[in-house]
């Protein structure tokens, strides 16, 4: 018998995405008071393009650009001999030195920690910030690792047999958050 999956719900329409960013952004900017010594992080794949767009809303608030880097989790992972033999491992790119800066890094959703458990072990491999912040989408519970974001676009209580599909124009043609479930 094979399973299927089925999209059960969308749970943030563009513009709903839209605006769950720009509230992030407001509250980056906040904490941080600015964007001085800030630099946002993407972990690979669709937290690259979410630091992008925090990228470009910081910059249209504040008229100055972050930087953003992208970060490459595959050899932290803690599920690296489940996952292949030969695992694709793609470039790390952080156009700044991150010590003694703030990093914030930005996920699309956080789950059970360890992508971010993962993502703190490269970050500390390649300087010394000052400090990570977290930023993710969707917070969807079911944490196995004492983790929490700082920044959350929209808490999503959740099944462990759902799964949260966020979906980007740049990368899957459209926005939007969807849930979804295998049925028989």
């Amino acid at each position: 018998m094979t399973k299927k999956m089925i999209e059960k719900t969308v749970i943030l329409d563009a513009d709903a995405m839209r605006r769950a960013i720009t509230r992030v952004a407001h509250e980056i900017l906040e904490k941080n008071k600015g964007i001085a010594d800030v630099v946002l992080v993407g972990i690979r794949t669709r937290g690259v393009p979410l630091a992008e767009c925090l990228a470009a809303e910081i910059a249209k608030i504040e008229g100055t650009k972050v930087p953003v880097g992208i970060l490459d989790i595959t050899l932290y992972r803690d599920d690296l001999s489940t996952l292949s033999y030969q695992p694709i491992v793609h470039q790390t790119q952080i156009p700044v030195d991150i010590s003694g800066k703030t990093v914030v890094l930005v996920d699309d959703v956080l789950f059970t920690g360890r992508t971010v458990r993962s993502a703190l072990g490269a970050i500390m491999d390649i300087g010394r910030p000052i400090s990570i912040q977290l930023a993710v989408l969707i917070d969807r519970g079911h944490r196995e690792l004492p983790i929490r974001a700082d920044y959350v676009g929209k808490n999503v209580p959740t099944a462990s047999r759902e799964i949260v599909s966020v979906q980007l124009a740049s990368v899957d043609g459209a926005d939007q958050v969807v849930i979804k479930e295998f049925v028989e």
